[in-house]
C-alpha cells in the first residue's frame, strides 16, 4: 500500500535554484563503503538539517557560504508588539517572493530507506515539511512547521497560505512598495531584508480571527522550548535504533546534538555526513564531508535489507 499522501510543504519558500541529482565525488567512495559496511544489518535513526534542503533551493543558516544571520528571538517577538510588525512585514516580503520548495533526491532517499524497513524514523530540525511532500511518514518535525501559525492565546492553528492572503488584504499596496524600496536577501525563514523603517512601521498585523490574540509561525524561536511531547518521540526513535546517521546538520544547537550525544553514551555508531564541521564531529564514528542529497542517494541505493530474524 502506498503510504504517500498529498503534499503539505512551504507554499513559495526557495530562492535559490534547484540542484540537479549529482553522483557522490570519487574520492568519497572508500569512506561511503565504509558507512555502509558500518550499517549493514542495523536499523538507523536519522537526523536531518538545512544542509538537506539547500539541494531544493534553500537557503542555509550555518552552511560554509552562509551569510551571518540573526534571527529573532522568541523573548523579542512575544515581548514587543513593534519586533511582530517587524517580523511580519518582513516575512510576508519573503513568503511572497519565494516559490515552491520541491523535495529533491535526498528527500526521496530518506522516503526509500523508511519504506525498506531500515529507519526507525526520523527526527528533523527543517521546518519546510519536505520529508512529507516526499512521502515520509514517521517523522518527527523537531522544530515544529512553516506551513501553519498558531495563535498563542487560545492555540488554535491556521494555514500559512490563508494568512498570507489575510495580510495582503490588509496591506494591499505594501508588496509593490517593498519592492520599490529595494527589499534585500531573504533567510531560510523567509525573513526578507528590509531597510526602509517607515514601510515597516506601515505595516498592519493580523490577528487571530477567533478570539484577536497574537499569531506565531508555528515553529520553534531561538530562546523557545521543543515540546517535550516531540523531544520525547525522538529519542525513543533513536533508543530503538542500532545507529544514527546524522545528515546536514551542523548540530549547532542542542536540539539536535543532544541525540548525537545520547547515541554517542549507548554506543551506537554514529554517522555525520554535512558540508562543514559540526559539534558532534568527536563523537562520530564515522564523518564524511560531502554533498548530503548524493550521499542519500548513494546508500539508499547501496544498503542491503535487513537479515530475517
Amino acid at each position: 500500500m502506498d503510504q504517500r499522501r498529498t503534499g503539505i510543504g512551504l507554499t513559495g519558500f526557495a530562492s535559490l535554484s534547484p540542484v540537479p541529482r549529482a553522483q557522490p565525488a570519487a574520492d568519497d567512495l572508500e569512506a561511503l563503503r565504509g558507512i555502509k559496511e558500518l550499517l549493514s544489518g542495523l536499523r538507523m535513526a536519522l537526523l536531518t538539517g538545512a544542509g538537506l534542503s539547500t539541494d531544493s533551493g534553500i537557503p542555509d543558516y550555518r552552511g560554509p557560504d552562509s551569510p551571518p544571520r540573526s534571527p529573532m528571538t522568541y523573548q523579542e517577538f512575544v515581548g514587543d508588539a513593534a519586533n511582530r510588525q517587524r517580523y511580519w512585514a518582513r516575512n510576508h516580503i519573503g513568503w511572497s517572493h519565494l516559490r515552491r520548495a520541491d523535495p529533491n533526491a535526498g528527500h526521496a532517499a530518506v522516503t526509500a530507506l523508511e519504506r525498506r524497513g531500515l529507519l526507525t524514523g526520523l527526527i528533523t530540525q527543517n521546518v519546510d515539511r519536505l520529508h512529507e511532500d516526499a512521502g515520509s511518514v514517521n517523522v518527527v518535525d523537531l522544530h515544529g512547521r512553516f506551513d501553519q501559525v498558531i495563535c498563542l492565546d487560545c492555540k488554535r492553528t491556521y494555514s500559512r497560505q490563508l494568512l498570507a492572503a489575510v495580510l495582503e488584504e490588509l496591506n494591499p499596496d505594501f508588496l509593490r512598495r517593498a519592492l520599490e524600496s529595494g527589499a534585500g536577501e531573504i533567510a531560510p525563514d523567509a525573513d526578507a531584508t528590509v531597510e526602509n523603517s517607515q514601510l515597516i512601521g506601515s505595516f498592519v498585523v493580523a490577528r487571530c480571527p477567533a478570539c484577536g490574540g497574537v499569531l506565531k509561525p508555528d515553529f520553534v524561536y531561538f530562546g523557545e522550548n521543543v515540546p517535550k511531547e516531540r523531544v520525547e518521540r525522538a529519542y525513543a526513535i533513536v533508543d530503538e535504533a542500532g545507529a544514527l546517521l546524522v545528515a546536514g546538520s551542523s548540530l549547532s544547537v542542542m536540539s539536535g546534538l543532544r541525540f548525537v550525544r545520547h547515541a554517542a553514551k549507548q554506543g551506537k555508531p554514529v554517522v555525520i555526513i554535512n558540508r562543514g564541521e559540526t559539534r558532534g564531529d568527536d563523537l562520530a564514528t564515522i564523518k564524511l564531508v560531502a554533498g548530503v542529497s548524493e550521499t542519500l542517494a548513494w546508500l539508499a541505493a547501496e544498503l542491503p535489507g535487513l537479515p530475517e530474524p
